[in-house]
């Protein structure tokens, strides 16, 4: 064979073994970067995402909203309500190599339920008082009350099982270093920019049929839109609706449209002037056409809200929205003694929600015409979520944007951790500093009964009292619009809002 046959039939080789490797990789484009690879610290959906590849909870909320087992096998509540038994799998083992067990299990929640690590999400499991290892693959919860939501809560993404012992390893930099029982591990992270993982071989499920999964931070719509039309990109999120017909029209590519848990709003900090009155709030409120905004900033691919939480999350009922109403927006603010207004700053992530800064400027824009100058302030999602939770003395963020999906299918989560007086930042996630005794008592009790018609009309107690007192100024609950390429399969759009490719192959 000649030199030139031989640099032909090396060129013709490296090309296929490229292609053959490209075919392995499937790249989701987010919109930002996960802030944290500790299960137990993240308190975001994108880290929420990249998490559920690399680590698994003991149950799993189906996209059709079923609890089922997934490092468990079986769950039994005590006759009293003040225990479960749970079993978990005996084939599972670690990214490097330790078998899962029911010592491990304990281990990794008692880790969680760390008063002194104070994670945030900690309160999901605050009713179990201890943890009992019976035998090699059972564990017992033993709780102080009876706990309704409680295997709802272990399907949350922050109750993932981890190696105590890794984390104990690595110390602070554990969040940079996971060690799951997943189907990937993580390969590099170049932090703001990309994750890759790659495909564990030893998982003890159905394995994915790519070798690597990549997740890049795009924070800009019209590049993540460049990214998948043009096949650097095999998934991308947060289709703005003005582009899924174009996009559509794409032959090699189709946006996906999935309902979501997720409420969108824009919190008051009710420590602070002049959201302090009740009739500010509610003014602000009037002031903001919401449906007009559906309508034309997304197309109609949001639902105003009626609620503090979204349909389809156990305990939601509509309480009615608020009209459109400037001129009792005006009459409210002259009342609380604001006639001609009054400025603020609205503060507003980039990259993180569906036409996120479009949104703040309509906000913007229908506050200016009741008198209300909201200058907007935007920072980098990590930025923000750390900035906006500063604890009350600290903190200057009179109102900001913010979303969360009740991952968990139960009103508890949505309600709980936003309302609850004990979950004031920087512990919790009451960034509005809301307190109301009587919310809090109606919360409690709805944590505890296990009648669930009971529970219903307390869930929907507390929707009336947060009408009235208006903490937010209620946006909308969000739809899922996601382009995804042809010849992508497996792919799973969950209603939590996590783009899963835990079984994904790509032609």
């Amino acid at each position: 064979m000649n030199h030139r046959s031989l640099r032909i039939l090396l060129a013709l080789m490296l090309s296929l073994t490229m292609a053959w490797s490209f075919a392995q990789t499937l790249t989701i484009a987010q919109g930002t970067d996960a802030v944290t690879l500790d299960p137990h610290d993240a308190t975001d959906s994108p880290s929420a995402t990249v998490l559920s590849h690399i680590y698994e909870t003991l149950f799993e909320l189906t996209p059709e909203g079923n609890i089922v087992p997934r490092l468990a096998t079986s769950a039994e509540m005590a006759a009293d309500g003040l225990s479960w038994t749970i079993a978990i799998r005996d084939d599972v083992v670690f990214h490097d190599g330790t078998p899962l067990t029911a010592e491990i299990v304990k281990g990794s929640m008692d880790r969680f339920l760390d008063p002194d690590l104070a994670f945030r999400f900690r309160f999901l499991l605050t009713r179990v008082s201890s943890i009992d290892v019976i035998d090699e693959y059972t564990v017992r919860f033993n709780l102080s009350t009876t706990f309704a939501p409680f295997l709802a809560h272990l399907t949350h993404s922050t109750t993932a099982v981890m190696l105590p012992a890794a984390a104990e390893q690595f110390g602070e930099d554990f969040g940079e270093n996971p060690v799951g029982t997943g189907p990937f591990t993580l390969d590099s992270w170049d932090r703001g920019s990309r994750i890759d993982l790659l495909r564990f071989d030893d998982y003890w499920g159905e394995k994915p049929g790519i070798e690597r999964l990549v997740f890049l931070a795009v924070p800009e719509d019209t590049t993540r839109m460049a990214l998948v039309e043009t096949g650097e990109a095999d998934v991308a999120v947060r289709v703005p609706p003005s582009d899924v017909m174009r996009i559509n029209a794409n032959p090699d590519v189709t946006v996906e449209n999935v309902s979501s848990l997720r409420t969108i709003y824009i919190y008051f900090n009710y420590t602070m002037e002049p959201f302090t009155d009740a009739r500010v709030r509610q003014a602000l409120n009037y002031a903001v056409n919401k449906q007009e905004i559906a309508e034309f900033i997304f197309g109609g691919a949001v639902r105003p809200s009626d609620a503090a939480i979204a349909p389809g999350i156990f305990g939601y009922s509509s309480v009615g929205e608020y009209d459109y109403d400037p001129e009792r927006a005006r009459a409210l603010l002259a009342e609380a003694g604001f006639p001609d207004g009054f400025e603020t700053t609205l503060y507003c992530p980039t990259g993180r929600y569906l036409r996120d800064i479009q949104t703040c400027e309509a906000v913007q824009s229908q506050l200016a015409e009741v008198g209300v100058d909201a200058a907007i302030e935007s920072l980098e999602w990590s930025a923000y979520l750390e900035f906006t939770r500063r604890p009350v003395e600290e903190n200057t963020v009179p109102m900001a944007m913010l979303g969360w999906g009740t991952v968990t299918g139960d009103a508890d989560y949505g309600l709980f951790a936003l309302f609850h007086t004990s979950e004031h930042v920087p512990n919790g996630s009451n960034r509005a500093f809301y307190s109301n005794a009587v919310v809090d008592a109606l919360l409690d009790e709805a944590r505890t009964t296990p009648d669930e018609s009971l529970r219903t009309q307390l869930y929907n107690d507390v929707l009336e009292i947060l009408r009235t007192d208006a903490p937010w100024l209620f946006m909308h609950s969000e739809t899922q619009l996601v382009a995804v390429r042809d010849g992508v399969t497996g792919l799973v759009i969950h209603p939590t809002e996590r783009v899963l490719a835990l079984t994904a192959d790509k032609d």
